[in-house]
């Protein structure tokens, strides 16, 4: 299958199999493909909670309530469950470790490549810290991961259900994120479908090819 034909194919999975588990295999090519997503200036400002125990779902289908309770059977019943965090600040200790990784991967040929991406990056981090925007610039790179992690997920087969009708503060509050310096941004429901599911027997609409391009 071909990327045109994932991008048609795949859907938003609106109820799941509680009884089909995503095999070990499988999982762990979607936490590679998450690991590795891009992100501007290999930033990195991420961090992925997975919950596929029944304990570790329940504490998060436990803050779906009121207005969110719709979500709360897709995250009840799928494989695994992944909240998709940012992280509150890109302090120093955070970028120094990216750049000690990178230089551990082999990642610079001299010393002075090294202090140029060290340079570059915390441009970039400042710049946007100093325009107040820091949390909108985090927020871009974790949508590139999901965005990333889904297109990933039709390739392996993998139905998805991406989410952000959920209460922030309560999700994490349940996780201990603010804690840890994360905060939820979007979670995405993994599993397979079940015969509930609508919206796989319905075809997927987008505008049209003129309506969305300009060739110049």
């Amino acid at each position: 299958m071909n990327v045109a034909q994932i991008a048609t194919t795949r859907h938003t999975c609106k109820a799941f199999d509680p009884a089909r588990k995503i095999p070990t295999a499988v999982m762990n090519d979607l936490r590679t493909v998450l690991r590795f997503a891009p992100a501007s200036v290999n930033s990195q400002p991420w961090h992925f909670v997975v919950a596929a125990s029944d304990e570790g779902k329940a504490k998060i289908v436990a803050t779906l309530a009121g207005g969110f309770a719709y979500n709360a059977p897709k995250a009840q019943n799928c494989s695994h469950l992944v909240v998709l965090c940012a992280r509150t600040d890109l302090d120093e200790a955070h970028l120094a470790a990216i750049l000690a990784q990178e230089d551990a991967d082999g990642r610079f040929a001299t010393p002075e490549a090294k202090a140029g991406q060290n340079t570059s990056r915390s441009f970039y981090v400042g710049l946007h810290r100093d325009k107040q925007d820091l949390d909108v610039w985090i927020d871009r790179q974790v949508y590139i991961a999901l965005g990333t992690l889904l297109q990933a997920a039709g390739a392996l087969g993998v139905d998805a259900c991406p989410m952000e009708g959920f209460d922030v503060a309560a999700v994490d509050a349940a996780l201990g994120l603010r804690e840890k310096g994360l905060r939820a941004v979007v979670m995405v429901a993994l599993g397979y479908r079940s015969e509930g599911d609508f919206n796989a027997k319905l075809p997927k609409s987008r505008l049209p090819d003129a309506a969305v391009f300009t060739d110049i």
